[in-house]
């Protein structure tokens, strides 16, 4: 349940990811209550369900956040809207002093995974939580990382075109690119590269997620415990999150190596992870596991900010 006496969140975007994010600080948060909800649609079932729950609300976007009469006490501000609108957003948010962490691929802020490397950006004033393709396959490319250099990863993720709103179609690029690109900062590629699907299939199906890596040869034991030991840390705050089946390994030998994107004829050890990610079904349907672990995630980094910096600054 909400703590009366912790930070106070407010939430850009009262569509499925905003809503599904409000409920979760209400319901699991013991660091952050809600302060605002915050859209632009006055009709929006977001806003309409924040109100009915006693949230103060806006439909004037952030100009409306700026006039309510309890801005002064928000702390952190989620922004769940879009990757061209976050630009203006965050400017707005820094010059008032305020943490924001980023939904969308705007990636202004550091890529942020909180089972790789959430410790390393707790000073960062925006922190970006990637993509939903990111957060649930760049901590296996990192869990292959820790145990030996990755020259290649590719990830492909699958999701149910119902759960794919318009937030998420109109930065399908954004997707890519920012997922790529975590891939390897993050995670440790060399190179990297991202694949989304929208899958139309009905009824709809649960999110699923492929990661392949190219790393030497050799360590199939130690990698493969090391990416159970991450996929349990992960599943710590998306229960959903699980490996479908045992990890994959093959050979590529010298003698018939395989051409590379971005690196040409390669040999080494291929991994193989098959993933799934189911919802919690807190606001979304149980298939939207793609919108989950980003609101599962944006939780885990807030609740961390909130335990670790922002409490202690109020104390």
């Amino acid at each position: 349940m909400t703590n009366p006496n912790g930070i106070a969140v407010a939430i850009i975007g009262s569509g499925n990811i905003g809503t599904d994010l409000m409920i979760k600080v209400m319901r699991q948060s013991k660091h952050l209550k809600m302060g605002a909800m915050v859209g632009i649609d006055p009709a929006s079932d977001g806003l309409a369900r924040a109100a009915r729950l006693g949230v103060p609300t806006t439909h004037e976007g952030l100009d409306g956040l700026l006039k309510l009469p309890n801005f002064k006490d928000i702390r952190i501000v989620f922004d769940a809207t879009s990757a061209g609108a976050h630009a203006r957003h965050n400017a707005v948010l820094q010059e008032h002093g305020i943490q924001v962490i980023d939904l969308t691929p705007a990636a202004i802020g550091p890529y942020t995974i909180p089972v790789v490397n959430l410790d390393d950006n707790l000073d960062a004033p925006n922190i970006n939580m990637v993509t939903c393709g990111g957060q649930a396959t760049v901590p296996i490319i990192a869990a292959v990382s820790q145990v030996t250099p990755v020259h290649y990863a590719e990830i492909i993720a699958s999701i149910s075109s119902k759960s794919a709103g318009p937030g998420t179609r109109a930065n399908i690029d954004e997707f890519t690119e920012t997922t790529s690109k975590a891939m390897q900062v993050v995670g440790g590629a060399t190179v990297g590269k991202a694949i989304i699907v929208l899958n139309p299939a009905e009824p709809p199906l649960l999110m699923r997620d492929t990661v392949y890596t190219l790393s030497d040869p050799g360590k199939e034991a130690e990698i493969e415990q090391s990416i159970q030991r991450m996929a349990d840390k992960v599943q710590a705050y998306v229960p959903g999150y699980r490996l479908k089946q045992k990890v994959q390994f093959d050979v590529i030998p010298e003698d018939k190596p395989i051409n590379v994107p971005g690196l040409g004829w390669r040999s080494g050890l291929k991994t193989s992870v098959f993933i799934e990610v189911e919802g919690a079904a807190h606001y979304l349907p149980a298939y939207a596991g793609n919108l989950d672990i980003m609101t599962s995630a944006a939780l885990a980094c807030a609740e961390r900010l909130a335990q670790t910096r922002l409490l202690t600054q109020t104390a």
